[in-house]
């Protein structure tokens, strides 16, 4: 690295210069975009710390470093440049998550110290919309009321157990897991289709700014796939996303998971990017 380059921490100065580079891809980049806004890269509000590259003072770059260990406009040399950060961070990241390339380089160079990983997902299609879904939206999918929690509580646990491959409420998560579910529903940002006190379809937002929100933790009823109320479900919340929270509306999927892949390109989601998931 050039004597004009630095790299440290970054604060609530920060964040004109930080949202600015987030803004260069902001939907690709929307969870960092939003935990900036949420947290004004204040540390004790993050839950961990933003570092930043700086050439001749200006950001040039980010690493996110939490439970989520996520690059930020990488290029060039910039792995080289965190490698110290990220390697002095095993302890509290659970996943290194973003763009394929950055994090596969990251990843290469954290393994041989952190030791194997628990899981990795390569090539996860990230996807987008920012128009009317291409097919009708399921009108039972409705923001999920605070009085339903009890009701869709229970599918959260299932999805992210089918996905993640451990259950949100091992090691005694279950309290904090469950105020993450309220949390969302408490905002309006998760939505549900429930028949007779079932929760048949739900999807939540996970994060969003002003120009994108990103989905999360989309489910089906194992008994009921097959019948087409991902793709309905997902137009659905397209639909109500667009018009109450922001007008891009993404999320990145397992390669290998080509029912959803198929009904997310029935609605009308391209792919604008690879991500990689690193699990431990």
């Amino acid at each position: 690295m050039s004597s004009s380059t630095t790299v440290r921490v970054l604060g609530p100065s920060d964040l004109p210069a930080f949202l600015s580079l987030v803004d260069r891809d902001p939907v690709v980049n929307v969870f960092a975009g939003h935990r900036a806004r949420l947290t004004t890269l204040e540390p004790r509000w993050l839950g961990g710390e933003v570092w930043g590259r700086f050439i001749s003072g200006e950001l040039v770059s980010a690493l996110h470093v939490g439970a989520n260990l996520v690059p930020i406009g990488f290029g060039g040399d910039d792995v080289e440049a965190y490698l110290p950060v990220a390697l002095a961070e095993r302890r509290s990241v659970a996943t290194i998550v973003g763009p394929a390339e950055p994090v596969e380089e990251l990843w290469s160079r954290l393994e041989p110290q952190w030791g194997p990983a628990r899981e990795i997902r390569r090539g996860q299609p990230h996807l987008e919309i920012g128009t009317r879904p291409m097919v009708p939206g399921d009108p039972r999918v409705v923001p999920t009321g605070r009085e339903e929690i009890d009701l869709v509580y229970p599918a959260c646990v299932a999805m992210y157990t089918e996905e993640v491959g451990v259950s949100p409420e091992q090691d005694g998560g279950a309290d904090l897991y469950r105020a993450r579910v309220a949390q969302l529903v408490a905002r309006g940002w998760q939505f549900s289709l429930i028949e007779d006190g079932r929760v048949i379809f739900k999807a939540e937002v996970a994060c969003a700014t002003s120009r994108a929100a990103q989905i999360q933790g989309v489910y089906v009823v194992p008994d009921r796939r097959g019948e087409g109320l991902a793709t309905s479900g997902m137009a659905a919340v397209v639909d109500l996303v667009r018009a109450t929270i922001a007008p891009v509306v993404s999320l990145y999927v397992n390669d290998f998971n080509l029912p959803a892949r198929a009904a997310y390109a029935k609605v009308g989601f391209t792919e604008s990017a690879r991500f990689t998931t690193v699990m431990f």
